[in-house]
């Protein structure tokens, strides 16, 4: 019990703490409502819990073998969130009407986890810790604890945008907010060059 306990505990930390995927998700919140952002969650919490339980299942290792990845990774990761960055800072601040036209999707929540490298580290940190030796049923229990608690944290930070969104009737407002959260974005990209 104290091992699942400790793995949720990792899971929610990692999780719930500001980065590129829960920004966009706070963002989309705001703009499109909760049930509108509930794609982008999902695709995030799935393509996340996959990248965990592979990496779980020895795809680490392919960074052994091809140390360039790890640098492929992240420069692809430093891209998108340049271009996450571009998008929310000259969106026009209008909010949306709940069309699929604008609204990150299932398969945009789920690239986005395959090139953050916050996520990719997550999921070797804690499978690391909880599930090294590659036993499938430590890496299953680690990847439905941290299905489960992903979901429920992205969904938070959309519920919050969507909490913000009655403030943010006025287009110049939501402009403001995105301006916000894309230097938040170009403050990842940033760190990631340099860190």
């Amino acid at each position: 019990m104290s091992t699942t306990l400790s793995m949720a505990a990792f899971a929610l930390a990692a999780s719930i703490s500001p980065g590129p995927v829960n920004i966009v998700a706070l963002s989309s919140g705001a703009q499109h409502g909760l049930r509108a952002s509930m794609a982008h969650v999902t695709g995030a919490t799935v393509g996340f819990t996959v990248l965990l339980v592979l990496i779980g299942l020895g795809l680490h290792e392919l960074t052994t073998w091809l140390p360039w990845l790890v640098t492929a990774i992240q420069w692809a990761g430093v891209a998108f969130l340049l271009f996450m960055a571009w998008k929310l800072a000259t969106d026009d601040g209008r909010l949306g009407d709940g069309s699929a036209s604008k609204r990150p999707s299932l398969l945009y929540g789920a690239a986005m986890q395959w090139l953050n490298p916050k996520a990719w580290l997550a999921a070797i940190a804690g499978m690391g810790a909880y599930a090294a030796g590659g036993d499938v049923a430590q890496v299953g229990e680690f990847g439905a604890i941290y299905f489960v608690i992903c979901y429920v944290s992205i969904a938070c930070w959309a519920y919050a945008g969507a909490f913000l969104r009655h403030y943010l009737q006025d287009a110049r407002r939501m402009r403001w907010l995105n301006r916000g959260l894309a230097a938040l974005l170009v403050a990842s990209a940033v760190y990631l060059l340099v860190g």
